[in-house]
């Protein structure tokens, strides 16, 4: 097998976690956490797990924040190392941080990592992400239209420069900004819609 061939399917499943963020306190939603937000009957949390494991992710690590006991209660997480950040008022970047130090000795050699309140991303552009990895040097982002966005693959060997990195809601940001030749760009617009669940005006793409 050359350097640039993908891996058989059963061998990116143990070596490719699912990461989803979703620590949020929804400041400019009145305060409601965004993994509760209800979409189609069920919590945002729900439906962006189920969409890792869809595409193939066996393990899912989820980053908790905002009334963190109350997602635990209420959201069906079974099967999913759940993560506490007590940082999560200090933005993304500290959730980043969070995921990949949990993920740190589980044998996972890439994360592939998601916002949870991006209900429009689903399996078909996680699964397409995913499958452009190759080592643990891999990185590799959706595109949409050619712009990068989520999810993003980052290869094990990024996530102690991406930690070094992550502050504020900035994330993988910078690090991303600094390594854009390394970046494989997948395009994504065909599959998903790329918004975020923000503000009120956002509510209108629940269902």
């Amino acid at each position: 097998m050359t350097d640039n061939q993908a891996l058989p399917e059963d061998q990116v499943g143990d070596q490719v976690a699912g990461l989803l963020l979703a620590a949020g306190g929804g400041r400019r939603l009145g305060g409601r956490p965004k993994a509760l937000l209800e979409h189609r009957g069920h919590p945002l949390v729900e439906h962006a797990v189920g969409a890792l494991r869809a595409a193939g992710c066996a393990r899912v690590h989820i980053v908790l924040g905002a009334r963190a006991e109350d997602v635990r209660a209420r959201a069906a997480l079974d099967g999913s190392v759940l993560v506490d950040n007590p940082d999560w008022e200090q933005g993304m970047g500290s959730s980043l941080r969070a995921g990949l130090h949990s993920l740190t000795g589980t044998g996972a050699r890439a994360a592939l990592v998601c916002l949870v309140d991006q209900p429009g991303i689903g399996a078909e552009a996680m699964t397409r992400v995913r499958a452009a990895y190759r080592d643990e040097t891999s990185l590799v982002s959706a595109a949409y239209a050619g712009v990068r966005g989520h999810p993003v693959l980052l290869g094990a060997a990024h996530w102690a420069g991406i930690a070094a990195t992550a502050t504020g809601d900035r994330g993988a940001r910078a690090y991303l900004r600094e390594h854009e030749a390394e970046i494989a760009l997948v395009e994504c617009g065909d599959v998903a819609r790329p918004y975020d669940i923000d503000t009120e005006a956002d509510l209108v793409h629940l269902e």
